[in-house]
């Protein structure tokens, strides 16, 4: 399983979804990125499990005590 993370500015990084693939999950956030901005930042799509976030970090072990069981599995744009 793969985890992505959603990164704000001064805030601890916090779980957003779990994929079962990497190529899920990059053909995800490709899909929710709306701009990707000169400093490195994004803006994702309303609705996306990153929405509000600047970043995302993804990682194949969880890397906080987040609850995997609270966050969507495979989220598709369908899903919005």
């Amino acid at each position: 399983m793969l985890y992505v993370y959603g990164l704000k500015p001064g805030k601890a990084k916090k779980l957003a979804a779990t994929f079962d693939s990497e190529q899920q999950m990059l053909s995800y956030v490709r899909w929710a990125t709306l701009q990707k901005n000169a400093d490195g930042t994004y803006k994702f799509e309303q609705g996306s499990p990153l929405v509000g976030c600047t970043g995302y970090e993804q990682s194949r072990t969880p890397l906080t005590e987040d609850d995997a069981d609270q966050v969507p599995h495979n989220p598709t744009p369908s899903m919005l």
